[in-house]
């Protein structure tokens, strides 16, 4: 492959990439309000099929996938790439600097819902494809394209969607890009991602809000009822209280520890771009929590009055919601059963309802199609890039390494301020082309590797 060509077809190609990625960015695809879905779904057939791409519209019991081949030999190594053209709601309106469905670049970066989780980095992998097709006139391999509908809404659907389809799926290699680079800018790649169940706990206290003089002390606050059963759930320094809640994790190999040492750490820098300049915690810390140990969130809590001045009640309910991310090998199932178990010997009255989960997922560092993967990566950027064991968020990367048994690897091309899931969602221009670049690299290389 002629690197230079690469580049500037790339380069020639900037403005009509960019023109298409903001038409599929105008279309909204709101999965949880199942706003423009059915729409996105078939702009983005059209625009397979306008690459040359064999692509259909498959359903399922929630909202559609797209799938597409290019098949050059039935027994040539099959790569498959998984995006998603679902997004997030853009809410609050009043908090973007511009409209979210109206993409607009400033600085060098492009703004929109979806830009970067996943638009723009599924538009990148297309145009990969299609760059590598026009400068180098045929693939090497095989490549599939599964783009789903429903990962901002916890993929509901997509086991199914592999379970029914696990012929049609066959692959080599599972190859994602979605989620930021990292805090250091230096190319990435991911070997797994943490999963998450996401519960509700509901407390009662009388049948109606109460005056809290008349009744203080006497009718129960179901609020302190879910704050004192939190205390038995996770003590001071974050350590789960729940019986079993470690027993099924799965160590770092030696290999992978090593890689974790190799991560650089600006705890400064850092801070700032989370938006919490207090960081204090190390390197070797920072990673290991965020990579290999699971979390224990609480995302909301509602009780009482919370409006302007005062309001003497003691609420009637309570409600409190968690996402707790697991490592590989925890099963979200048996956890939430752990949970259960844990409710019922310390708040018995409380109600625990299962809201969802993902279950962990992790592909061998040491596997040789990694490390060709690896080099591909460093081709393209001309950099060794990072590579780290998982990532502290949720795919569905299990359904690759779980249902269909084949390796998976995610590489983002996003940058890690991208504000994914927030107001003024963007993506650097650059980036995105540096993925177009990195992604006709990877075929390259997956090519010569047969």
């Amino acid at each position: 492959m002629n690197t230079s060509a690469l580049k500037e077809y790339i380069q020639t190609n900037k403005q009509d990439f960019l023109d298409q990625l903001f038409t599929l960015l105008r279309q909204r695809s709101i999965s949880t309000q199942n706003d423009g879905i059915e729409e996105c779904a078939g702009l983005l057939k059209g625009m397979m099929e306008e690459l040359g791409i064999e692509t259909k519209i498959i359903s399922t019991a929630g909202h559609p996938v797209v799938y597409g081949e290019l098949i050059k030999d039935p027994e040539a190594f099959t790569l498959l790439i998984y995006g998603h053209y679902d997004v997030q709601p853009p809410e609050p309106y009043d908090a973007w600097e511009s409209p979210p469905f109206e993409p607009q670049i400033r600085n060098g970066k492009i703004y929109a819902r979806g830009v970067g989780d996943n638009k723009g980095q599924l538009m990148a992998q297309l145009f990969g494809v299609k760059s590598y097709l026009d400068t180098v006139g045929e693939l090497p391999i095989n490549i599939k394209f599964v783009f789903e509908g429903e990962e901002e809404k916890g993929s509901t659907n997509l086991a199914a969607f592999v379970e029914e389809h696990k012929d049609m799926l066959q692959a080599d290699l599972v190859y994602t890009s979605d989620g930021p680079s990292h805090n250091s800018s230096s190319p990435l790649v991911l070997l797994g991602v943490r999963g998450m169940l996401s519960i509700q706990f509901d407390a009662k206290g009388a049948d109606r809000d109460n005056h809290s003089g008349n009744t203080g002390n006497i009718v129960p606050n179901p609020a302190w009822k879910l704050i004192e059963l939190m205390h038995t759930m996770r003590d001071a320094d974050g350590h789960v209280k729940i019986e079993g809640f470690y027993d099924a994790i799965r160590p770092f190999t030696a290999y992978e520890e090593q890689l974790l040492t190799k991560l650089p750490f600006d705890k400064k820098s850092l801070g700032e771009k989370i938006g919490y300049p207090a960081l204090s915690m190390d390197g070797p810390s920072y990673y290991q929590k965020m990579t290999g140990e699971p979390t224990f969130n609480i995302f909301g809590m509602e009780s009482g009055y919370t409006g302007e001045g005062t309001k003497t009640i003691i609420p009637s309910t309570a409600r409190l919601k968690m996402d707790i991310r697991l490592v590989v090998d925890q099963d979200p199932n048996d956890i939430f059963e752990k949970i259960q178990k844990h409710v019922q010997t310390y708040a018995p009255d409380v109600e625990v309802t299962y809201l969802g989960s993902m279950q962990p997922s992790r592909t061998k560092a040491e596997l040789p199609i990694v490390q060709k993967v690896i080099s591909a990566v460093e081709n393209a950027y001309q950099t060794d890039p990072l590579i780290q064991p998982s990532m502290g968020g949720s795919l569905p990367d299990y359904v690759w390494t779980g249902i269909l048994g084949l390796p998976s690897i995610i590489v983002p091309y996003a940058n890690f301020d991208q504000h994914n899931h927030s107001p003024n969602e963007n993506l650097d221009v650059d980036y995105f082309l540096n993925g177009i670049n990195c992604t006709a690299h990877v075929i390259h290389t997956l090519g010569s590797s047969k």
